[in-house]
């Protein structure tokens, strides 16, 4: 395993900002309002290429005694941020160097020196003001190692880096997670207080995503590995997305962005719906967007254990009506507070997993297509038709086709629907989309003027006389 850095400090202290410093990336919500952080963010510090290693971005405690208010999201938020620190071989505490030292930093203080873990204080946001003065202020901490930077403007970044390299064990594992191709990627969404962190919570058995009745408690889209039965996931729990009319804070849109970054980096999208309150049209429009990234998709409906037996008849009714435009993708009735129907979804998603990741031959998708030609030839349309020369294959997740042939832009939607749902009954694909991409060749003689010789001129004189007479 690679060595662990955890970020900790009191709420809107630059710990977000620093993490994307380390790692490079934007992977971290970044917000000027405080607590946007909540759930454990891991991510992979490459910036010294020899010696990687993985940085938790935790969200802000705010004083001493908030881990035992488990009652609200500050104390759920305060217990995420001290188990990563509590697995982390080095804690780094952020302070706000233009704020100076307040009593949440010293209640955060005496916690850490009761854990025990190796501690270097960084002191943030020093740009634009006295450095000197900044870590003056935080010398009654008593740290010998202590660090002024400036996260938003990558200021002392490298000598914070290389003294924590130098603490770091160095006999940790090069392989970065990150890089397994093997990891089955799958996605959790839907709208706002339909039990995604519940769900992942029960498939990873720890209380590793904050789940509350609140909604909109996800903020930002929280990757976890799992290994179960032999296979390799990488489990991504998103915020909700809800309608743009109800979408106020800015932080929201950053979150449902995240959530479309999401849902375009994944293999499988699991959407899921709250069977209590049937399928709306916001569940419709998550659809969509699932439908618009072309990724596989699995339907879960939560909440079926709370039903009657009249309310389930009454659902089954409604999913078979409103998602007539997704028929082809699974639908599986789940609870994710008790654990029931999780066997069968992970078996929904390697289905569509697989479906989405074939890789066909040309040979096969030419002959399917010839079949569904001779089945079903296109229609006649201004005297013409048109003709499926041959296909290949354009790639996959989702599965594309390619087609050659000539007047192919007369096509119908109803006969493109058709070679579909033929594509997917042949090679049964399931749960996932199906593309087709139509190419016309160019006529090589539509330029090319046929220029008479003399003696075609005197034939075709010749000709028009003889007609002119027999009239």
């Amino acid at each position: 395993m690679l060595p662990l850095v955890a970020l900790v400090g009191r709420p809107n202290v630059g710990k977000s900002t620093l993490f994307n410093a380390l790692t490079r990336t934007r992977d971290a919500l970044v917000h000027d309002e405080p607590g946007v952080t909540r759930d454990r963010n891991y991510g992979i510090c490459r910036l010294a290429e020899d010696r990687p290693f993985v940085l938790v971005d935790t969200g802000g405690i705010a004083g001493e005694n908030t881990h035992l208010e488990s009652g609200n999201l500050a104390g759920a938020t305060a217990r995420q941020a001290r188990a990563g620190a509590e697995e982390a071989d080095l804690v780094l505490f952020v302070v706000d160097g233009r704020e100076g030292p307040s009593a949440l930093d010293d209640d955060l203080l005496r916690w850490l020196r009761k854990a025990g873990t190796p501690t270097f204080l960084v002191v943030n946001k020093i740009d634009g003001i006295d450095a000197r003065a900044a870590l003056a202020e935080f010398s009654r901490y008593g740290f010998s190692d202590v660090f002024a930077v400036s996260s938003a403007h990558r200021q002392g970044i490298d000598p914070l880096l290389e003294k924590v390299l130098g603490r770091l064990p160095a006999d940790g594992d090069a392989a970065v997670p990150d890089d397994d191709p093997e990891r089955v990627r799958v996605a959790f969404v839907g709208r706002p207080n339909v039990g995604k962190s519940t769900l992942v919570n029960r498939i990873l058995g720890e209380e590793r995503m904050i789940a509350s009745d609140v909604a909109g408690t996800t903020r930002d889209s929280i990757a976890v590995d799992l290994e179960r039965d032999g296979r390799k996931y990488r489990l991504v729990d998103t915020a909700g997305i809800r309608r743009k009319s109800k979408v106020e804070e800015a932080v929201e849109t950053f979150s449902i962005i995240k959530t479309l970054q999401a849902i375009e980096q994944c293999q499988v999208a699991v959407v899921m719906i709250d069977a209590s309150e049937g399928v709306t049209d916001q569940d419709a429009s998550v659809l969509g967007a699932v439908l618009d990234a072309g990724r596989a998709l699995v339907v879960a409906v939560n909440k079926w254990d709370g039903l009657s037996d009249y309310q389930r008849s009454q659902v089954e009714a409604l999913l078979s009506r409103k998602l007539a435009f997704v028929e082809w993708a699974e639908a599986v009735r789940i609870s994710a507070r008790h654990g029931s129907g999780l066997r069968e979804l992970f078996r929904a998603i390697h289905r569509a997993h697989a479906s989405a990741m074939h890789q066909f031959g040309t040979a096969e998708v030419t002959r399917a297509l010839e079949i569904a030609y001779e089945a079903n030839p296109p229609p006649v349309v201004r005297g013409h038709a048109a003709k499926l020369r041959f296909a290949h294959p354009g790639g996959e997740n989702p599965p594309t086709f390619v087609v050659h042939g000539t007047r192919l832009r007369t096509l119908s939607d109803s006969y493109r629907r058709y070679l579909e749902n033929f594509f997917r009954k042949r090679f049964k694909l399931v749960g996932t989309p199906v593309r087709f991409v139509f190419k016309e060749g160019d006529n090589p003689y539509k330029d090319r003027k046929n220029v008479l010789t003399d003696r075609q001129v005197a034939r075709k004189k010749r000709l028009i006389r003889h007609v002119k007479r027999n009239k």
